[in-house]
């Protein structure tokens, strides 16, 4: 497939307000792209631009190398579930996606397919408007999969569903990325992007702050700590920040330290005699890497008086 999509220098200004800020990159195929950016950097606007439903004020974005309006036939092209609540309350799924498959010329059996791979079979026939939100992003998913398309972006897709469910949608997106597909999914929940994505596009008022893979934008801002249980806490802490190390210990007496590899303090400790118990590195979670590195491009901050 090795169907990709460029942002070049992408540009949307609403009046006096810059939504998305001369953004450039380059999402793959065979990646689970993460797409991630605090509350109002953008990332809607973005996906809505790489679909054409708004115009850019400035740059361009291609999916393989032409305009997404430019494709006859989106949905075989490019499939999107934006908002799952988006769709007529009073048809069931099946004339929904139906209506879909019509539309963009794509074989109706598809349709049974779709409503099978999302498990919405036993209720495809009921009124959209008795759906829970989990049951709606499932048809969302469904409808973005109708066209077989080699790209495939997904705004908030785990909102609503329950633990199988979010697990279900992880191994999804895994098994479209390893066919070779371009899968682009921007959610706020870190803990499950964490275990979704394996490359990321970080954006912030609008503007890039990083695209990389998840794994070195983690490591690019860790703070790694080591946790350190001994019989002598004291004095190991004493000789850790003799060595240049920063030490916390709380109230049992577990050391947690900065500043020095689990290695050079196993070494400390052996050196004195001091017998240690448990010692164990921890890096930062995506949450805290994200956090940190877009602690300047929040909007509202919690607390703030304006």
């Amino acid at each position: 497939m090795d169907i990709v999509i460029e942002l070049r220098q992408l540009t949307k200004r609403y009046g006096g307000t810059t939504a998305v800020d001369d953004l450039t990159c380059t999402i793959e195929p065979g990646h689970v792209t993460g797409f991630l950016g605090p509350n109002g950097a953008g990332k809607s606007t973005t996906l809505r631009l790489i679909l054409g439903l708004h115009e850019p004020s400035g740059g361009t974005v291609t999916v393989d190398g032409v305009r997404f309006r430019d494709h006859a036939r989106g949905l075989r092209h490019v499939g999107a579930l934006l908002d799952a609540n988006d769709v007529h309350a009073g048809r069931s799924a099946t004339a929904h996606l139906t209506a879909l498959a019509v539309s963009n010329r794509i074989p109706r059996r598809r349709v049974a397919e779709v409503l099978a791979e999302v498990g919405l079979s036993a209720a495809a026939r009921r009124r959209v408007g008795g759906y829970s939100l989990g049951m709606k992003q499932r048809l969302g998913i469904a409808a973005a999969l109708l066209g077989d398309p080699p790209v495939l972006l997904f705004d908030e897709p785990f909102n609503g569903l329950d633990p199988e469910g979010v697990r279900w949608v992880r191994e999804l997106f895994g098994r479209l990325a390893a066919q070779g597909r371009t899968v682009f999914v921007s959610s706020h929940l870190m803990s499950e992007m964490e275990h979704t994505a394996d490359r990321l596009v970080v954006i912030g008022r609008g503007r890039l702050i990083a695209e990389e893979r998840l794994a070195d934008f983690a490591a690019r801002s860790a703070n790694p700590r080591v946790t350190v249980r001994t019989s002598a806490p004291t004095a190991l802490a004493a000789a850790l920040v003799g060595a240049g190390g920063a030490v916390d210990t709380d109230s049992t007496g577990t050391l947690t330290v900065t500043g020095l590899a689990a290695e050079r303090i196993g070494e400390l400790a052996a050196v004195r005699g001091i017998a240690v118990h448990e010692l164990y590195t921890r890096t930062s979670s995506l949450e805290e890497a994200f956090m940190r590195l877009t602690a300047d491009s929040v909007e509202y901050q919690a607390g703030e008086e304006r």
